[in-house]
């Protein structure tokens, strides 16, 4: 089963809205530049962090480029979650002029 993928607008409009964004990127590179509002739970830590991603609501993930958000979004689909891959990732989102933010992740 292949995830849906959304584009920038549909992630904006989410953010504005407090949806859950999960960030799959690995610390260093969430630490170098993030969308500002997303929640770091590295792809590796997934599997073991599940109990931070809400089940019953939409859930949008982002990755650099939109490869491991795909393989997220479709794992965590196949696991009863509802959620959608940003297509493009943060390095799409810095590249069309969109905020970003840099430094290490909120405590």
């Amino acid at each position: 089963m292949t995830a849906p993928e959304v584009g920038f607008d549909e992630l904006a409009a989410a953010l504005e809205a407090g949806t859950t964004v999960i960030d799959v990127r690995n610390p260093d590179e969430y630490a170098e530049v993030r969308i500002p509002g997303v929640r770091l739970i590295p792809l590796p830590e997934l599997g073991d962090r599940l109990d931070e991603v809400p089940k019953g609501e939409r859930v949008f993930v982002v990755c650099a480029a939109g490869g491991r958000s795909l393989t997220a979004a479709e794992t965590l689909n196949n696991a009863g979650y509802d959620t959608v891959s940003v297509r493009g990732g943060t390095n799409g989102w810095a590249a069309e002029g969109r905020l970003v933010e840099s430094g290490p992740a909120p405590a």
